[in-house]
């Protein structure tokens, strides 16, 4: 399952930085803006505690994590949506993204060029990038009214009907230069089909990453600026995580596990601020994990909340689902209780599934199928 982010924010934010410590990449990350033109790639693994823990009991040949895909994007501009700087790229390189992960600058260096020389500001900043992709999205709005007003007006088009009470509510929050996910009054359903047809960039699920000083990363919620952007995201139900991109580049490039995690700890910090991002963004997009255990591999499938047994047997093979027969299936909360595959099995916590069973995260699955010739 190939899911993606978009890494996004104004020029000199500290977006390509961010995307080298979580790749572990080296893409150009230069004190000037467009330093980015064309949107990096990087696939990264989602950190697992579970699937250490089933590694270290089922002594596998090989480990395989869940991937997630990063796009660093270039940096945006006030007047993008007008084709200003490299408007016209950034907004299709962020068309083409499951969800944005925007950087806002959150720390005072005279040192890093601000693209428009203003004061550090993260809620203007955050209101550029919000006007620029609502502008964009008018734009598509305004055209698919004027294709459907007439149809459902006149020759009372169903589809047409439907559509326009939702196109007139997204066109009232975009005029306002405010993101289409803020738009009231939608149901879910109606809210389902505007993300599903109309393909807004402001509609897209979105992290803030409040990118904080190297000295406010111990006492973080005495950082003003982070305060800033953790407020409009709790107004827009968003999530914030604040993180120093240059800190998580520097443990990056630390050569071992234990060396990285020593570091965490002389920073007080369990865990560093790129897995949380990396979580937070498979979260984000309604992702779940299950597991197949094995003498080969231990490995951790991605699924989206919902699918059924047969469609996540299809992740690992078309023929599995094909042929799917039934999934043997316990939980891993199960097995972590029990201590080994015997004893859950003993308990009577192994169930066999069939073809409506719907998956939940953490399921441990055998999949038996039979595809004839």
């Amino acid at each position: 399952m190939s899911l993606k982010a978009g890494i996004v924010g104004l020029p000199n934010v500290g977006k390509s930085t961010l995307f080298n410590a979580i790749t572990n990449s080296h893409v150009l990350a230069e004190n000037y803006p467009f330093a980015t033109i064309n949107p990096n790639t990087g696939v990264v693994m989602v950190p697992d505690e579970r699937l250490d823990f089933l590694t270290d009991m089922f002594k596998p040949k090989k480990k395989i994590n869940a991937t997630f895909e990063f796009y660093d994007i270039a940096g945006l501009v006030k007047g993008a949506s007008k084709g200003e700087g490299l408007g016209n790229q950034f907004l299709a390189a962020i068309r083409e993204c499951d969800a944005i992960v925007e950087v806002v600058r959150c720390f005072d260096n005279a040192q890093v060029l601000r693209y428009n020389e203003d004061p550090v500001d993260p809620a203007n900043d955050i209101s550029v990038i919000n006007l620029e992709l609502s502008m964009s999205d008018l734009d598509s709005i305004n055209n698919r009214i004027a294709k459907q007003e007439t149809k459902a007006r006149v020759a009372h088009d169903k589809v047409a009907q439907y559509e326009m009470p939702i196109l007139t509510a997204l066109k009232g929050i975009l005029e306002q230069g405010q993101p289409a996910r803020l738009v009231q009054g939608l149901t879910k359903d109606q809210m389902d089909y505007a993300r599903k047809n109309f393909f807004l960039l402001s509609l897209k699920p979105i992290i803030y990453v409040a990118n904080v000083a190297d000295s406010d990363y111990m006492d973080i919620e005495s950082c003003k600026y982070y305060q800033l952007v953790k407020a409009i995201a709790e107004k827009e139900n968003a999530q914030c995580i604040p993180l120093s991109c240059q800190i998580e580049y520097e443990i990056s490039q630390l050569p071992s596990k234990a060396d990285r995690d020593d570091f965490l700890k002389s920073l007080g910090a369990s865990e560093s601020g790129l897995d949380k991002l990396v979580k937070a963004s498979y979260r984000l997009l309604n992702l779940s994990t299950f597991f197949t255990c094995g003498a080969d591999e231990c490995r951790a499938w991605t699924f989206r909340n919902g699918s059924l047994a047969p469609e996540c047997a299809g992740i690992i093979h078309t023929d599995f689902q094909k042929g799917f027969i039934k999934a043997e299936i316990y939980s891993f909360d199960d097995l972590k209780t029990y201590g080994s595959e015997p004893a859950v099995k003993e308990a009577g916590k192994l169930r066999s599934e069939g073809k409506d069973y719907v998956m939940k995260d953490g399921d441990v699955v055998f999949f038996r199928f039979n595809v004839s010739k």
